[in-house]
This record gives structure tokens, C-alpha cells and sequence, in this order.
């Protein structure tokens, strides 16, 4: 029965189609599973990608072999689809105990060569038996299929493998994972799988030709050249996602996007050899000529990465707002820089592939020597090349690489090509800037700028001296302007533990939270950040007043990791308010992690997780709350400050779930006094205060969560949730701030401990606090004190009037009172009355008052 008729050759195609789809769709499940366990540090995210290359090359390298040999590649076909089938379901159940067992071996803070080799070590040999048989399913069809499919063969079957890929890596993205999760993902691919292998029966039945003859010695110089495409190829994959991580959104849709784009052109590139170049006249020529090309390509596709920004901008003004206009723009950026490359690439393989074919070399051998070359990629690139030389000086080195592979050309065919090529790369590696984006404001300056495997962190000083931390351009860290609001986030944690001796900070920004810590001169600190280049900048955000930092060991590590592979117990953990919708970033807010780090907690420890409600919505809040409920049920929140553009939520939970005692909070912040920094210049100068930045209870956040989906290591729902407030917010952060503040509850008996007159007093704060945040919603910043007046006074009086413990109603009020005496003596005195009718307690009113002419 001939494979040559229409209906047989749709049929083999759909099995390359479904073959491909499970590929990408497992490489993206088990890169997400291993990351949980082995850490999202470069080395272990790329010693994972360059196990799973490596398993394929293996499987194609020694399969093959015996495949070629086989007069039945059909049922080697089918039994390598079934291997895959099945082991993905043996890893279903595995890989979470063996995943812990390489955790412990890592440690906690592993050098990178010992991360790199147990990562790629551990996860290759794991996944091996399924990687082994995908590498060998493509030679096992194309051994079958060598009889029928004369010419263009390995090119339409790696196209639409390949194709198949693109559809995988999409699905997943953007339908099985959002929806079902990581392992009902894998569930779906093995029976693809299973249904491929039974397909493969019934369509691939028959003998196939004798094995060729071994190769003339040569041929054998085009391994050499297989092994380096693989290699430049992947390379440039890295290098080229690296810098438009500066200016992408850096979201699992963004990478989706990214890879399915590279694929695309690659597929696209094996499709138009297969069906057009492979019949011309002169194939040799074209095939040398294939390299010169591909290193013009990528000069090209290297030079539109200094237009990314504005090229991004131009296509969001075309495509409008929203998050599929977003995620469109990022297509568009990904196309332009990877469309040619990659479709030079496709069909070079291609070439090398056939050719290699015909001087008899099996395509098992061809495949297997890409494919290690590409495993060893991420590795030289990654982690090597692009720290040492930066993104610019690497990918002309792509360049010209594939130069060099042209220079036959150069020496039979002629030296203009190539020659051109050199030229561009020559006016490229003189001219141009390096690949850094930086925005800087006009009077502005880069204090810092450090390029490291796995993002860039700069630091900017605006003209006013204001500095910002930037991560790969896109993500704000913080600022030295904000350094009260940075301390609160360690101070109010510290002050609700009675005595604590010993804290983790997980995240490290501008420094500032956990050096906050180290006014309490009785704790020592561990703070956990995942980037080196981040340790190095803190030190531009240093207060020359604050504490010492001597008692402060900062540790490059990925938080998550290092909380399940310490051994160590803390009084007080606390960990920043990472962005949700960034990559790796919602790992941390999973019921697993939550569960570790109670585990972590000494007896009456307490932990912290700060939330960003400027970059969350609501539904993707509920998920993080269910998750962090589960871990502890009996948890509050608390506000960080009264901020109304970047409000900050922190979930509060206590290892024994024990409740908030005022007299004992009293006694902690009169010994807090003594310390080189007192709170009170924080705002927190009483237990009214440090207690008042609770906004709900157990019972709350229990009826806030309910009906949303938990987020887990399984179901990352939250990484799926969160990019949609990135690419196309919904509403004003107040906004959010308001609607959430309208569903949170909060009753002392909840989580305080205190007298009735003393709770009563803080239940009326706590509604001075909703009334001030009401109260500001509405206001216009004037600098016309007489109309600011208007709008806020008698809000603001209001609130007074509701709790005298309420500071922040009373010192703006102050401020407008002495702004207000030099132009309207009497209306001022009017108001400083006011205030000391509504708390006499304080003495400033009544000291302005007396100045008062």
C-alpha cells in the first residue's frame, strides 16, 4: 500500500503534527515542574532545557543506529511513542519525590557548577526513557517512509513536526495549563502519544529497504557543520529572548509567543526547502550559499533589536489597547527578529539533513549531532558568553559563526556575500550601542548597569535625586523615595513578633526592607534575592543614618528553593511583594510554598507575604488569598501604608495562630525606642497604630477567596491570571484598592487580644482608616492650599472625630494649618482649634497656635 497517496501522506503528517504538539507540550510542562524543585536560577532553568536537547540526542543518536539497521521502522515508531506515553505517566507520580530528593542533594546555596551539574545531571537521567524515544520517532518515520518519499522527505516531516510544536507550545500556554493544570497537561499529550502509537501500526505496516551503506569518508565533514547550525541556532534563540526580555513583558505568554515564533520560522524554513529549494537547479550552490545568508539574517534580526522599543510602540498604535493587542506587539517584535533567522535555519537543516541522506549517513546520526550541538547551547550561551561579552558582542559572534561555515563559498563560488556580511558586522560591532535599554528621564543619569545570565538590573538617578531600580527595564524595584514605606514592610512584621531573634527576607529590591530589620539590634537577617545583579546595586539605596548592616547576610539563591532546602528555623519571615505576572514570580505564592514556609517558622514564628495591589486585579488577589489561607487558616492582612496609588497588602499568619496581644505590642515598642531608628518616625508610634494597619481576619480573607481557583505548584493559575492587569489594566490602582477595602471585614476579637475600652479604641481606628481612604479617592492635587482645603478638611475632621488615635487624618491637616497662617492667619487659627479640640493629647496644634500672630 503506497504512502505516496493523498489520504496516507495527510495521515503520516497528522502523526508528525500530534507527535510534535506532545513534544512541546511535555518540554513546557517538566521545565515548569523541574524549575519548582532544582530553583529558577539560570542554572538550573538551563541545565533543564539542556537535558531535555540532550536526551533527544541521545535517543537519536543510539535509536537511530539500530533504527537504520531495522527492516520494521514502523513498529520502532510506534514503540517510541508508546516509551513516551507511558513514562510521562510514571513521571506524573515521580517526579515530585525524586524532584525533592535533587533538592536536598542542591542545598540551600549550591555553587552554580555544582546547581548546574545535579540539575541537568538529575532531570536528564529522569526524563531520559521519554526524551530518548522522542528523539527517535522523526529517523524511525523517515526510515519508514524512505521507499515512498523520494526527496523533500526529511523536510516535510521536520516541518511538520515542527509545526505540530507551534500548535503544542500554544495550546499549552494559552488552554491546557490555564485550565487544567500541569499534569492533566502531560495526561493530554501522553494519550497523544497512545493514539499515535496505535495509528502508527495500522498506517506504517510492511518492510522497509535494506539499511544504507555506511557513509564515504567525505561525508562525514557534514556532521561537523550539523552540530555547529544546532548549536548557533539555539544560541541565538537565547540570546535573542534575553534582550527582549528588556522590553517584553516577561510573562509565560510572552516565552510562549517567543518560542512558538521561532518555531514557526523553522517549520516555515524546512516547508519552503522541502517544496521549492530542494527542486531548483544548482542545489549545491543554494546549499552553500544557505550559511551567508543565515549570517546576514541574523545580523538583521540582531540590528532590529535596537529598534524594539519603538517598533513595539508603533505596533501597539496600530493594534490599540488590551491584553491581545499586548500580546500582539510582542509577536510582531518576536517575528521581526527571529522570522528570517529562523527560516534560513529550517531550511539549512533541511539541506544538511538530505544531504547527509544521500551520501549515506542515516538521519538518525544527522539529528542526533544537531540536536547535541543545541544542548550545549543554553550552557556557552547562557550562562557564559552572554555574562562575559553582553547580548551585542554574542550575537554578532552568532554571525559570525555562520560566516565562518560559508567560507567554502568564499574560496569556490566567490567572496561578495560574505564580504557583505563581514561588512555589516564590522559597522555593527562599531557603531552600535550596546543592546541595553534604560529609560532615563531628561536630567537624569545610569548610576548602574549590570548585565548578568538572567536579567539587568540598572539603577537611575532622576534630576531631583531620586533613584530607581530597575529590573530588565520593565520592573520597577523600588526607589530611595520611597524608603518609609520600603521600611514599614519590615518594621510592622517585627514589631507584631514579641521577641524575635532571627528573620528570612525573601526578595531583596533596593535593600531597604531588610536593612530596615537591623534597627533591632537583637535580630540577625538572611535576606534571599534570586539576582546577583540586585545584591550589587543595594548599595546605592544605602541611608547613611540607618542601622549597621553588619547583622544583614544576603544570599543569591531562588527564594523558593532555598526555603525547602534550609534546615534553619525563623522567628520572622518576610517576603516582598514580587510581581505576580513575571515569570517564575507566582511560584512564590503557591499553597506548597506557603506550607514550606510555615514549616520554616520557629514556635510563635511569623510570616509575612507582601502583595502589589497596583499590579494585581482582584481575581488573580483571590487565588493568592485561597492559596495563603490554606497554609494559614487562621492569617489576617494588614496595609502597608494608606498609599492610594501603589497599595500594598500583606497576608500576616502566626506558626500557632496565637492573636496580636496590645499589651505585649505596647511593651515592644517602648523597647523599640531605644533603638538608632525609632518606628515612631514611621508612623508607628503606638500600638493603635502598628495594630491599625490591620484590614481583616481569618473570616475575611476565608469569604474573599472563596469560589477561586487555588493556586499550586500544578495548577499555577495565578502566572496565567496575573499578565492581564500587566498588558491592559482594568481599573485605577484606588480603585482596586476600594473595591477590595468594600469586601474585607475585621472584628479585634478576630485576631487581638486586648481589653474592651482598648478594643473599642481600635475598632474606631480601623474605621477612621476606611473613612481616610474614602475620603481621599476623590481629591485633586492643587497647589492652591485654600481649594485643598475645601476638598479635604472637613473629611479629614471627620475622621478625627471618629478616633483621636488616627495620626495620618491629623498631620496633613498640621501641614495645611502652617501653609494656611501665612496667608490666612484666621482661618488657620480656626482649624488648629479644631485640633486641639479633637486631640488635645498631641501638643503641635496648640505650639502653632501660640505662634500665631
Amino acid at each position: 500500500m503506497s504512502t505516496t497517496a493523498g489520504p496516507r501522506r495527510a495521515a503520516v503528517m497528522a502523526l508528525m503534527l500530534a507527535s510534535g504538539f506532545a513534544g512541546l507540550g511535555y518540554q513546557i510542562v517538566w521545565t515548569q515542574q523541574s524549575a519548582l524543585w532544582l530553583g529558577h536560577e539560570t542554572a538550573g532553568v538551563l541545565a533543564v532545557v539542556a537535558a531535555f536537547f540532550g536526551g533527544l540526542a541521545t535517543g537519536a543518536l543510539l535509536l537511530g543506529r539500530r533504527i537504520a539497521a531495522s527492516r520494521q521502522p514502523g513498529r520502532w515508531y510506534a514503540g517510541c511513542e508508546l516509551l513516551i506515553g507511558l513514562w510521562s505517566l510514571v513521571l506524573a507520580f515521580a517526579m515530585a519525590p525524586i524532584g525533592q530528593g535533587l533538592l536536598q542533594w542542591i542545598g540551600a546555596q549550591p555553587s552554580p557548577v555544582w546547581q548546574w551539574s545535579v540539575a541537568f545531571g538529575g532531570s536528564f537521567l529522569l526524563l531520559l526513557p521519554a526524551t530518548a524515544a522522542m528523539g527517535a520517532t522523526l529517523p524511525a518515520m523517515e526510515r519508514a517512509l524512505a521507499q515512498h518519499w523520494r526527496g523533500g522527505a526529511i523536510a516535510a516531516l521536520y516541518a511538520g513536526n515542527t509545526l505540530g510544536a507551534v500548535v503544542g507550545v500554544l495550546a499549552s500556554a494559552f488552554w491546557l495549563v490555564p485550565a487544567w493544570g500541569l499534569a492533566r497537561t502531560a495526561l493530554v499529550c501522553a494519550v497523544l502519544n497512545l493514539l499515535c502509537a496505535v495509528a502508527a501500526l495500522r498506517l506504517l505496516r510492511g518492510s522497509a529497504p535494506a539499511a544504507p551503506q555506511s557513509a564515504p569518508h567525505h561525508a562525514r565533514g557534514l556532521l561537523p557543520l550539523l552540530a555547529a547550525t544546532g548549536f548557533l541556532g539555539i544560541g541565538y534563540e537565547v540570546l535573542v529572548v534575553r534582550v527582549l526580555s528588556q522590553v517584553a513583558e516577561n510573562t509565560v505568554y510572552t516565552f510562549a509567543l517567543l518560542l512558538a515564533v521561532y518555531l514557526v520560522g523553522s517549520a516555515a524554513g524546512a516547508a519552503w526547502y522541502g517544496r521549492w529549494l530542494s527542486r531548483r537547479a544548482g542545489l549545491a550552490r543554494i546549499g552553500e550559499r544557505l550559511p551567508a545568508w543565515l549570517a546576514l539574517a541574523c545580523l538583521a534580526g540582531s540590528a532590529s533589536l535596537w529598534g524594539a522599543e519603538a517598533l513595539q510602540a508603533q505596533a501597539l498604535a496600530w493594534l490599540g489597547s488590551g491584553m491581545p493587542a499586548a500580546l500582539a506587539a510582542e509577536a510582531v517584535l518576536a517575528a521581526v527578529a527571529f522570522g528570517p533567522a529562523t527560516l534560513l535555519m529550517g531550511a539549512l537543516f533541511s539541506h544538511l539533513a538530505t544531504q547527509a541522506r544521500a551520501a549515506g549517513i542515516g538521519f538518525g546520526l544527522a539529528l542526533g549531532v544537531n540536536t547535541l550541538g543545541a544542548a550545549a547551547a543554553p550552557l556557552v550561551f547562557g550562562l557564559l558568553l552572554l555574562p562575559a561579552l553582553g547580548a551585542k558582542a554574542a550575537l554578532l559572534l552568532v554571525a559570525a559563526s555562520y560566516l565562518f561555515l560559508a567560507w567554502p563559498l568564499a574560496r569556490s563560488r566567490g567572496i561578495v556575500l560574505p564580504a557583505c556580511v563581514g561588512a555589516a558586522a564590522l559597522v555593527l560591532a562599531l557603531a552600535a550601542p550596546p543592546l541595553a535599554f534604560v529609560s532615563v528621564p531628561e536630567g537624569g543619569r545610569v548610576l548602574s548597569y549590570r548585565e548578568g545570565a538572567m536579567a539587568t538590573a540598572s539603577v537611575v538617578e532622576e534630576a531631583d535625586g531620586t533613584r530607581r531600580l530597575r529590573i530588565n527595564n520593565r520592573q520597577q524595584e523600588g526607589s530611595n523615595a520611597a524608603w518609609s514605606a520600603d521600611a514599614r514592610q519590615a518594621l510592622l512584621p517585627l514589631l507584631l513578633h514579641p521577641a524575635p531573634h532571627k528573620a528570612l527576607f525573601l526578595g531583596l529590591g533596593t535593600g531597604t526592607t531588610a536593612s530596615a530589620a537591623t534597627l533591632d539590634p537583637a535580630l540577625q537577617i538572611e535576606a534571599v534575592e534570586l539576582l546577583p545583579e540586585v545584591i550589587a546595586a543595594t548599595s546605592w539605596f544605602a541611608v547613611p543614618e540607618q542601622a549597621s548592616t553588619g547583622r544583614l547576610r544576603m544570599v543569591a539563591a531562588d527564594a523558593r528553593r532555598f526555603v525547602r532546602a534550609s534546615r534553619a528555623q525563623y522567628d520572622l519571615i518576610v517576603s516582598d511583594n514580587f510581581h505576580p505576572a513575571r515569570s517564575g514570580s507566582a511560584a512564590l505564592y503557591t499553597v506548597e510554598h506557603f506550607q514550606a514556609v510555615r514549616g520554616r517558622l520557629a514556635a510563635g514564628g511569623l510570616f509575612c507575604q507582601w502583595l502589589p495591589l497596583h499590579q494585581l486585579d482582584l481575581p488573580t488577589l483571590r487565588s493568592i488569598v485561597r492559596a495563603f489561607a490554606t497554609a494559614f487558616p487562621d492569617g489576617g492582612a494588614v496595609l502597608a501604608t494608606l498609599s492610594l496609588e501603589t497599595p500594598v497588602l500583606g497576608l500576616v499568619g502566626r506558626a500557632d495562630g496565637r492573636h496580636f496581644d496590645l499589651a505585649q505590642l505596647q511593651a515592644r515598642l517602648a523597647a523599640a525606642r531605644q533603638w538608632p531608628r525609632s518606628p515612631a518616625g514611621l508612623g508607628l508610634d503606638d500600638a493603635y497604630a502598628v495594630l491599625g494597619s490591620l484590614v481583616a481576619g481569618p473570616q475575611a480573607l476565608q469569604r474573599l477567596a472563596a469560589g477561586a481557583p487555588m493556586n499550586t505548584d500544578d495548577h499555577p493559575i495565578v502566572a496565567y491570571l496575573a499578565p492581564r492587569a500587566t498588558y491592559a489594566p482594568a481599573a485605577p490602582p484606588r480603585e482596586r484598592l476600594a473595591a477590595l477595602m468594600a469586601e474585607l471585614s475585621l472584628a479585634p476579637q478576630e485576631l487581638v487580644r486586648a481589653e474592651p475600652a482598648a478594643a473599642a479604641r481600635l475598632a474606631a481606628y480601623w474605621d477612621a482608616r476606611t473613612r481616610f481612604l474614602a475620603a481621599g479617592r476623590n481629591v485633586q492635587p492643587s497647589a492652591d492650599m485654600r481649594r485643598m482645603l475645601a476638598q479635604v478638611q472637613q473629611p479629614l475632621l471627620e475622621v478625627l472625630r471618629t478616633s483621636a488615635d488616627f495620626r495620618p487624618a491629623y498631620d496633613p491637616l498640621l501641614q495645611m494649618a502652617a501653609a494656611l497662617a501665612r496667608i490666612d492667619a484666621p482661618a488657620a487659627r480656626d482649624l488648629l482649634n479644631e485640633l486641639v479640640r479633637l486631640q488635645p493629647a498631641r501638643a503641635e496644634a496648640g505650639e502653632l497656635l501660640r505662634r500665631l500672630p
